[in-house]
This record gives C-alpha cells, structure tokens and sequence, in this order.
C-alpha cells in the first residue's frame, strides 16, 4: 500500500447504529404480523357465543385461534378458542336468521406463522451477533489508537492546495528578506550547492505574540511551493514516556518522505527549554522529546532539502544545543510593526470591508503604536462589527476609534451600577491623573477620560505616544511616576486620608515597579551603572522566584532606600501640581460628572476654560515624546 494512503478506519458508533436499525426493523416486523389490540376488548368465549346468539354480533374475523368481532354499536372485541373448534361449531347455536347477518371472515395464517416463527428464532441471535461484533470493532479501534498514539500530529498542507505567500503578509520587510534566501534555496538548490554553500537547516523565529510568525513560515512554503508540516510544541508530549520521542522521529520521517519541504514547530519553547532544570532533572519526558530533535536535526543528509522552522516569544528560555550551528542558526526577528508597517496591515485586513470616505488609515496607525499584526486585525473587525451592529452600510472612522478602545482598554460596563460617592471619587481620581499628565512635558498626550467602568478598571485616564520609539529616558520614567502617584494625591487632598480608596492599588503598583527598573535595570540612580539582580534559567520556578539575588543585604537596603526617594520626590512633585490646580480640578470634576466621558478635545477645552476663569498651571509643549 502506498504510504501516502490511508486505510479508513471505521466508526466506533456505526456498528452500534446499524444493531439498533435491525432491532427497529424486527420489532416493526412483530407489530405488523402481531398488532397490537388497541381499544379492543378481550372477553371469554362464552360470552362471545352469547352476544352472538343474542344478535349483537356484526362481523367476525377470525386468526388462527383468535376471533376479533364487531358489535352492532361498533365495539371492537377480541376471544380465544379452542384449537380444534371452528366458527361455525361455536356458532350453531345461534338461529338462522341471526347468523345470516354476521359476516365472517376467516384469514389464512400459515406464512404469517412461518415467517413469525422465523423472527422469534433469529431476533435474539441477531442481537447477540450484532453486540459481538460492535464489540470486537470497540476493540479493534481501540488496538488501531494505541498503536498510532506515538505518531505524528502534523498537519500536512499539500503544495497543491492554496497557500499563503508574501503579498499575504503586511510589514516585516527584514523578515520577509532574510527568508527569501529559504525560499531561494527550496526552488533551486543547485544554486547553492555548486558553490558549496551549505542553507541553514533550522530557522528560528522570534517574536512577540500576534506579530505573523506563523504566517510568515506559511508564505515561505507557499513561495516556495513545497508541502509544509505544521505542529505546535505542545503537541509532542504527553503523560506517556517515549511518546514525545516517538512523534518527532515520525514527524521528520514523513517529512523526508516529502522532501523537499517545510517543517514548522510552533511554541517550540514548549519542548525546547533549557535541559537539567527544574526537579524534572535529565529523565524528564520533555527533554527526552528536545534530544530526539537535536539528533533529528543532525540526521540530515546532504540533499534532503528539509527546512525546520520554528517559532517562539520567549527566545532566553531555549536549550542552548538548539542554537548552535546546525541546528536552529538562523534567528529572524519579527519585531512589531511600526507606523509604515501597521498602515500596510490594516489596508490588507481591509480588504472585503466597506470603509467610509472619512476613513484615514495612517491616522489609525498613528495611533496604534506598540500593537502587534494581531491585534490590528482585530480591530478591523470589531470596527466590522460595530457598524453591521449601527446597520451602517460602511466602517466610519467612529468604528474605528470605538474598535481600538475595546481592543485596547476593553469593553464599557455601563451596566454596573455606582453610587453618587463612588462616580465622585472616580471622577478626582481619573482628573488626578490626566492633569498632573497634560502638564508635565514627558507625559504621553491625554487621549480619553472617563468615569465609566471599561475592562477591569473603574474608570480611565487614557494616554497615547505621538509616535515609535525603542527607548525611554529618566525624564519620561519620573514623569509617568508622577502622574501615577495622580489619583492616589487627589483622593488623599480632596477627600482626606480616612476616605482613600483601593482604587490606586494599580497606580502604586505600577509607579514602584517603574522605580525599581530604574535603580535596578537600568543604572537611573546614584548607585551607579550597575545591574541588580540576574534572570534565573530554572524554567520550572515561578515569577517569584524568576530573578537571583546577586547582592549583599546592605546593598538590598540601598535599593529599597533609592526606590523610595523617587517615589517620594515624585510625591511631593505631583502633591504641588494638584494644590496649585485646586479648582481647576473642582471645576472639570464637576463637567466630567455630567459628560461622564472627555475626549481629548473636550478635555483641552475644558482645561482652557477652567485656567482661564481660575488660573493654574500652564502645560509646557510637549515635544514628539516617544516611548516604548
């Protein structure tokens, strides 16, 4: 048989469906040579004779030994006679004139009783043979299951069928320019070969979740035009030992079966942790599995055109054996798109989709720094959903930007219900945090808030960077402290101590985690360009545990002192700025209450009016701040 063929196993339940039809099938059979008697009445024979001599007695059928009559008053009534009497013995009695107007009817019974008998005799023997055989297939199916449990759980895509290739795939040009080269070599080889350049045998993708690594190993067999077995790491292991070890080894089987082609690992950080970590030790089933991938690996003859992709989010936690020349030596970043690259994705997540006339694009790049390819298709189609829900016949910019809040922030829970004291509090907190935010010069520009419950926060002051960048400064990092010290201040000053809520929690857990980058990671304070603290490998420890502390306690009670001095500055810095704009936040409290909502418009209006009737502090302009 040739490989590439399947036996077709049968259904488990098909066995079963067919004994339930023969036992329907029977059982209708019994019902048409034996009716059932319905509203007939069963009587003795005596007092058949009796109503019969007495003239009541319409009609007589008689079955075998059975005597179905019918009454005058058409009562339908049923006897049972002697086996070796007939009708016209029981009925001698009854006087001439009587017995000429009953009609009698006598039905020939012996087919119906041989085929009767026949039934009777094979019914049971029928189900007992149909339970044996759904059993046996039980057990066959069974056999089959085990047997295949350590083969491969690769999807093939066959080079015939449609795939997806590069024009499929918005941005990531330096991505798609490192696998053109794969690409390259799959379609000529010989190119390579003559010149003795050996292609790498593993490319490894990195990336952050929803940025298409997945689609790029697609298009690249797609271009290519080769089949493309596709797995997720998880996949491969199971409660079983040797499973795992088992799959691989047939994974790459097939694939040498169908070479030249395209093996892509998804999550391979599932299988390819580090080795000897954790209390799995060297026996743990996982690492079974990742050895059986190194030696795979390294099986490769010359000329077997096989190109193993894989891709993970979490690049540090990989065996440092899958990184090594031969094996996965090719690393393509597949970084998040910036403002050029996410224009390109939302035009091609466009496509088949409406969009009105005001719809600008970049405008909606602009504004989406930081999301991933996924999360801007996401957005097409929930701004999709917004205008079928409005029974528009396009996508107005107004589903777009309501498209992007939900994504972003999560859905409004309008439906909750807060008291008076609590929009209150609400309102000073989310003013708290936009005012101190719209002065300050490193803050991100004020694009939304609100006192509306949206996601898992109570209310919402909503910034957003002007455009791209990779790196944050000390400036921006002391500015944003402070302006999430904002609620906390404004509860403390316009409420007082004894009435400060939990709603800051996040704000404070937010500001002191900002400070202990700062004078940990990134060298931001007078301890100096130093590093505190190492990442630990042990990939079985929790987040807790995530990080060795490589310093000695007095400088641990440095850290914790500088860590309080910024946040304590920050304090202090941000205490003024509320005090000194007292009644502008009175003032804008007081509308906010009433809109529930301020746009970024509404809260630039609002703000002017407010320092023009009561004075207060002046934003300084705030260049193109640009943060990560």
């Amino acid at each position: 048989m040739p490989s590439n063929m399947k036996m077709k196993q049968p259904k488990s339940g098909s066995n079963l469906i067919y004994v339930l039809i023969i036992a329907l099938f029977a059982a209708g059979l019994f019902m048409i040579f034996n009716p059932t008697d319905g509203e007939m009445e069963k009587v003795n024979l005596d007092q058949f004779i009796q109503q019969a001599e007495d003239g009541e007695v319409a009609e007589i059928e008689v079955l075998d030994n059975r005597i179905n009559f019918t009454l005058i008053d058409d009562t339908k009534q049923y006897a049972f006679k002697e086996p070796d009497s007939t009708v016209n013995d029981l009925l001698q009695d009854v006087p001439e004139n009587i017995r000429k107007d009953i009609s009698i009817e006598v039905v020939p019974t012996d087919g119906q009783r041989f085929w009767m008998d026949l039934l009777i005799t094979l019914f049971p023997i029928v189900i007992i043979a149909g339970f044996i055989i759904f059993m046996m297939r039980q057990a066959q199916n069974s056999t089959n299951q085990a047997m295949s449990f350590g083969k491969s759980k690769a999807r093939m895509v066959d080079k015939d069928k449609p795939q997806a290739t590069f024009k499929d795939v918005a941005g990531a040009q330096e991505a798609k320019e490192e696998l053109i080269e794969v690409v390259d070599f799959l379609k000529n080889p010989s190119k390579y070969t003559s010149m003795g350049a050996k292609i790498p045998k593993g490319v490894l993708l990195v990336g952050a979740p929803g940025t298409g690594k997945t689609l790029l190993a697609r298009a690249v067999a797609g271009e290519a035009g080769v089949p493309f077995f596709n797995i997720s790491g998880s996949e491969f292991v199971e409660m079983f030992v040797g499973v795992g070890a088992s799959r691989v080894r047939d994974l790459f089987k097939k694939a040498k079966r169908n070479a030249p082609c395209i093996v892509f690992i998804d999550e391979i950080d599932a299988v390819g942790r580090q080795r000897g970590a954790g209390l799995g030790g060297g026996n743990d089933e996982r690492e079974q599995t990742l050895n059986q991938i190194l030696t795979e690996m390294d099986g490769f003859e010359t000329g077997t055109n096989i190109i193993v992709m894989a891709a993970t989010n979490r690049p540090d936690v990989l065996d440092p054996a899958l990184m090594r020349p031969g094996r996965f030596d090719r690393r393509v970043i597949v970084d998040k798109p910036d403002i050029n690259a996410r224009e390109e994705i939302l035009k091609l997540h466009a496509r088949g989709k409406k969009l009105a006339s005001n719809v600008e694009l970049r405008k909606v790049a602009a504004r989406t720094a930081g999301l991933t390819g996924a999360d801007l298709e996401n957005i097409m189609n929930e701004a999709a959903i917004f205008a079928a829900r409005e029974n528009t016949k396009t996508i107005s910019m107004t589903d777009l930007d309501r498209a992007f809040e939900k994504v972003y922030l999560g859905p409004e829970r309008r439906s909750r219900v807060m008291s008076k004291e609590e929009k209150k509090t609400t309102a000073y907190h989310e003013l708290g945090h936009a005012i101190i935010g719209h002065i300050l010069p490193k803050c991100d520009p004020i694009h939304k808030v609100s006192i509306i419950p949206q996601g898992m926060a109570g209310g919402v002051t909503w910034s957003l960077p002007q455009d791209d960048s990779s790196y944050i400064s000390k400036g921006e990092f002391l500015d944003d402290i402070c302006m999430a010290l904002g609620g906390y201040l404004t509860e403390e000053i316009f409420f007082g101590e004894m009435d400060r809520t939990t709603g800051a929690s996040s704000d404070l857990q937010k500001a002191t985690n900002m400070a202990r980058s700062m004078v940990t990671q990134y060298g931001m304070s007078p301890l100096g360009a130093t590093v505190y603290g190492e990442p630990n490998r042990e990939v079985f420890l929790g987040r807790d545990y995530g990080h060795v502390r490589n310093y000695s306690e007095s400088m641990a009670s440095a850290i914790d002192k500088e860590i309080k001095t910024i946040i304590d500055e920050q304090y202090n810095r941000g205490k003024k700025l509320i005090l000194d704009n007292k009644k502008i936040i009175i003032d804008m409290a007081e509308k906010l209450l009433k809109k529930e909502t301020f746009t970024r418009k509404q809260f630039l209006r609002a703000y002017d009016e407010a320092v023009a009737e009561f004075g207060g502090s002046k934003p300084v302009n705030k260049s193109k701040r640009t943060k990560k």
